[in-house]
């Protein structure tokens, strides 16, 4: 392969500067030279991919060398083209000036061949490896930022999956996101977000409604209109999801989990301030949640429904102008104008792009024939195939089945053992919920919490008496519990859930 000479621009309005100066370089470099600023941008306008190094004139007519620096800042060249000053003498003020405004070193005349020749070659490669570990850096945000969105995908696609919908929603939120986003930051600097954290909000919205889990399947797939309780369980799912997220003990500060605690917590906020959980109003409400609040109205008006039918693309953007769903930001409203003609579109190409659950099977099955891969498929079916069969047994069961979870704090019945304790099926925090401390009491769930400490791998199963208020009296029971240890070999053991069933005794 033939390596390609590197270029260098020199700009100065002496000829005999230039000429010096390529006599220097011309057997290493391909030489390019402007005789002022005016001339030196229009050989950066058309050679800038190739040009790997400018060596600038502080002092030249038309524009000196300051004014280049300060275009070449405002255009971005300088992040991709080191400059070298070319002076003979130069106020310290200037020389700050310079360096403030990018410049990489000084070269001053008379010109020294050894001086020139070295500074010359160490910029060009001191840019070069900065310029690899960059793209080295950016391919590794890209392979964590995909792999981050595929794995929020898929555990956003099982609260869809559980509520009864096609799947579709989380994509469309995603899509209908990003867009709005775009035609935010066109029409407006206000909301302090940038075209690199588009795609980290649009991940994010795919866990606007993880705090779905914790809501009961009779509440969450009811075909009709919810009574007042129902509704105010249901409502609980903005904070349940805000609340797993924020007991998660690793990557609080990465911005997809800011983003995604905003999204999951608020996006049932208004713009007039009767939303909830918190009753925000205006732009008390972050952007992000704003944004997705309106693009899951968008979807829901336009998806058909157990309880509903689709309305049309024209009459969903009808009813949300009309304040029919909610007040939202007139900022919003703008942009959702802004995007009206192509919305249905773009989403249609979404739903063309997004591949068919027929089309993950095949790919699952294409996972499994490669060695590197097969023992996660197999794993995962595996999984699957046990989860079926586990929920299979707990319906034949009339005792009272659970597990609860460490991390982020939630304990589960199945359907018959919340019905018996007059409890719901998912109890987020259950230290702080007052029906299950009625239900149990705080002295025993303490009692227990600490058993559950003190246990160690060697000793994984164990039973536990207490009285728990079953069919609506307090009753001496015992809870058999299976202890789950993390595998992580690197780290000493950790506990991380319990599971079981409780039988009463007779």
């Amino acid at each position: 392969m033939i390596e390609t000479r590197p270029t260098i621009l020199i700009v100065d309005d002496a000829a005999m500067n230039r000429a010096l100066l390529s006599d220097l370089l011309c057997e290493k470099y391909n030489i390019l030279e402007a005789q002022n600023g005016n001339e030196a941008f229009l050989k950066i306008l058309e050679k800038k991919s190739e040009i790997k190094l400018i060596l600038l004139d502080m002092v030249m007519p038309e524009r000196d060398g300051l004014e280049v620096l300060e275009i070449m800042n405002k255009n971005g060249w300088i992040k991709d083209v080191p400059v070298v000053m070319i002076s003979s003498e130069t106020s310290p003020e200037q020389v700050e000036k310079a360096f403030s405004l990018g410049v990489t070193d000084f070269i001053y005349r008379p010109f020294d061949q050894l001086i020139v020749q070295n500074r010359v070659c160490n910029t060009i490669r001191l840019y070069e490896k900065q310029r690899q570990l960059s793209n080295l850096v950016a391919n590794q945000i890209y392979e964590k930022t995909k792999n981050s969105s595929m794995l929020v995908t898929v555990l956003s696609h099982i609260v869809e999956f559980r509520n009864g919908e096609s799947g579709m929603h989380v994509l469309h939120i995603n899509t209908i996101t990003e867009i709005l986003l775009h035609a935010l930051l066109k029409r407006t600097k206000q909301y302090k977000i940038s075209e690199e954290e588009i795609g980290v909000i649009g991940t994010a919205s795919s866990m606007h409604d993880i705090g779905k889990i914790t809501i009961p399947d009779e509440i969450l797939n009811k075909p009709g209109r919810f009574t007042p309780e129902e509704f105010n369980v249901m409502k609980q799912h903005s904070m349940n999801g805000a609340s797993m997220l924020d007991s998660i003990p690793f990557g609080k500060d990465e911005p997809l989990m800011k983003y995604a605690y905003e999204i999951c917590r608020w996006h049932h906020e208004r713009w007039d301030g009767r939303g909830y959980p918190d009753g925000l109003k205006g732009d008390a409400i972050p952007i992000s949640a704003q944004i997705v609040s309106l693009a899951d109205v968008y979807d829901a008006l336009t998806s058909k429904r157990c309880y509903k039918d689709a309305f049309t693309h024209e009459e969903a953007i009808r009813m949300i102008k009309n304040n029919e769903c909610g007040v939202f930001n007139p900022i919003l409203i703008d942009c959702l104008n802004d995007v009206a003609d192509t919305l249905e579109a773009e989403l249609q190409q979404a739903n063309a792009n997004m591949e068919t659950e027929q089309d993950y099977i095949s790919i699952a099955e294409t996972m499994a024939k490669e060695s590197k891969h097969s023992m996660y498929t197999q794993a995962f079916r595996q999984f699957a195939y046990e989860h079926r069969k586990c929920s299979f047994y707990e319906s034949m069961l009339e005792g009272i089945t659970f597990e609860y979870t460490f991390t982020p704090s939630i304990l589960k019945f199945n359907d018959n053992g919340a019905k018996r304790l007059n409890l719901q099926q998912a109890i987020l925090n259950p230290e702080d919920n007052s029906s299950f401390q009625d239900a149990m009491g705080r002295n025993a769930w303490e009692e227990l919490k600490s058993t559950l400490i003190k246990a160690s791998p060697q000793n994984d199963t164990l039973n536990f008496n207490c009285n728990l208020a079953i069919d609506g009296k307090k009753q001496p029971c015992t809870l058999h519990l299976k202890l789950q240890w993390n595998n992580f070999t690197n780290s000493a053991p950790a506990l991380v859930s319990a599971f079981g069933l409780i039988s009463v005794q007779h």
